[in-house]
């Protein structure tokens, strides 16, 4: 059934098998055209030229006095010799002449030094063409070979004529052809025949060329057929791989060395298009689970707090509002939950701008002063933890203040959660490198497990659940350090020991 469906193709205006088909055999077809008129135009001047040379050879063969003296002889008007005696054998003039021309058919005429016509011999007494008494003069008078001509005669029929001269070169002198400066010209003889067979045997020639070809088209058809579809079968692959390839089978790939560069290329072309869009349907996939995951998250953290809130509603409407200790109480963690309401929406609001338009105006500042700025709120978070600064002088970069600071402060009160209030040390460092500022926060905190590392920076992600709903965490912090250093074309990086403590480093472009 493949096999009649590709055969099928063939004749299918529209595929790609019949355009390649058609084509090759239309420029066959003209290349054919051309040689076969090439060749009837050059065999038809070679043909001509041929014959035109036999018959002016047998003419030259012939004594120049034999025609002078035939003509003579036959005229009428002659006094000197009598006519030629029809019953007898004359060898001398025209009869010796003809016996000597072995081209059958041929028409023989004499032209006289004045140009006067004179028909010799007429096989069948069919008509002769003649020019005119001014056209033989100038024949006679050129000193370079006689070429041959075709002219129609009296009936439209095309003969063949070969002009010979008698005598030897056109005399220029004072006296003329045939006078006292020399021997010129004395004649012209005019020799014609049809071409009549000629251009039988070119015609015969012709339709045997036409029937080669078109036999030579033909095998070359059946013989071009399999070739053809055997060139196209990686084609025919393409398509069938293409036909198996949808959005829950991106995995396939077409076949890379197939023996033809065009298609390999274009198997290679295709293999990118679909690692490319299988990369993009996976990133799809990732993130509209990011985006359930995130939604999930984004929930949780707002129905604790609003249950919460909504519990101590029911406590006070059950009447603990007229008790002023309960009130009290219930006021205060109301206000807390609300606090941590309008914290975590103005994370995710904040995360949603940096996603959305992710520029702000970055100027280039003394980055040391701007995080000796911050000091005195630095070491009021740490509380009673020790807390130490060394921070690089003079150390220049492209930054915006208000970001960086809220870097700074993001991963300061990080390391403050997961200290002791009392043991407790939290640094922070400022170095510059030729390619580079680094920030660090370090502390010696308990650290963190090596399988939660990869996942610091992800949304919502939080080590100690319980710990992080009492400090009043919900996971973004770090997502939202992570994208600001992103956007100052930095990274960040963590390195932690478990019991050791744990550094955060951000590095960010060095101005040049």
């Amino acid at each position: 059934m493949r096999r009649k469906g590709r055969f099928a193709d063939l004749f299918v205006t529209g595929s790609l098998k019949f355009q390649l088909l058609s084509r090759t055999l239309l420029v066959l077809s003209v290349l054919l055209l051309l040689i076969g008129v090439f060749q009837y135009v050059v065999m038809q001047r070679f043909m001509y030229q041929n014959k035109a040379e036999t018959i002016r050879n047998q003419l030259a063969a012939l004594p120049p006095n034999m025609w002078r003296l035939g003509m003579v002889a036959g005229d009428p008007q002659s006094p000197v010799f009598p006519k030629p005696d029809a019953n007898r054998d004359n060898r001398s003039g025209f009869g010796n002449a003809q016996e000597r021309i072995f081209v059958s058919e041929l028409s023989i005429a004499f032209i006289d030094e004045r140009g006067n016509y004179k028909l010799i011999s007429s096989p069948f007494e069919q008509p002769t063409p003649q020019l005119t008494q001014e056209e033989y003069m100038s024949l006679m008078q050129k000193k370079t070979k006689l070429d041959h001509r075709i002219i129609k005669d009296e009936s439209g029929n095309a003969q063949l004529v070969v002009f010979h001269q008698i005598g030897g070169e056109p005399e220029r002198s004072r006296g003329g052809p045939g006078g006292p400066g020399g021997q010129g010209i004395q004649g012209l003889i005019q020799a014609s025949i049809s071409v009549a067979p000629i251009r039988d045997v070119l015609v015969q020639q012709l339709l045997t060329f036409i029937f080669l070809s078109l036999l030579a088209m033909v095998f070359g058809l059946l013989g071009f057929l399999p070739v053809l579809r055997r060139t196209l079968v990686p084609l025919s692959n393409m398509v069938e791989t293409v036909k198996q390839i949808d959005a829950g089978n991106l995995n396939e790939r077409f076949p890379a060395n197939q023996g033809q560069v065009e298609m390999d290329r274009l198997a290679a072309s295709f293999n990118g298009m679909l690692e490319r869009l299988e990369v993009s349907f996976e990133a799809e996939k990732e993130a509209k689970e990011l985006m359930r995951r995130f939604a999930a998250d984004a929930s949780h953290e707002l129905r604790t707090p609003l249950t919460s809130i909504h519990g101590f509603l029911e406590v006070l409407l059950r009447g603990a509002y007229q008790q002023p200790e309960q009130l009290l109480k219930a006021l205060k963690s109301m206000h807390g939950e609300s606090v941590r309401i309008n914290k975590l929406v103005e994370d995710l609001l904040l995360l949603a701008r940096l996603d959305r338009s992710p520029t702000f105006q970055k100027t280039e500042g003394v980055l040391d002063e701007t995080l000796h700025e911050m000091e005195p709120q630095l070491r009021l978070l740490a509380g009673d933890r020790t807390v130490t600064f060394r921070l690089a002088p003079q150390t220049r970069c492209l930054y915006d203040p208000d970001k960086i600071k809220q870097v700074v402060l993001n991963l300061f009160h990080n390391a403050v959660q997961h200290t002791s209030p009392s043991t407790g040390q939290v640094g922070l460092t400022l170095t510059q490198t030729p390619s580079f500022v680094e920030i660090a926060v370090h502390d010696n905190g308990e650290g963190i497990s090596p399988e939660h590392l990869p996942h610091l920076f992800d949304r919502f992600y939080r080590i100690d659940t319980s710990r992080a709903r009492r400090s009043g965490g919900a996971g973004l912090g770090l997502s939202i350090t992570h994208s600001i250093v992103q956007l100052h074309g930095g990274s960040i990086e963590v390195r932690s020991v478990v019991g050791e403590g744990t550094t955060f480093k951000v590095l960010l472009p060095a101005t040049k």
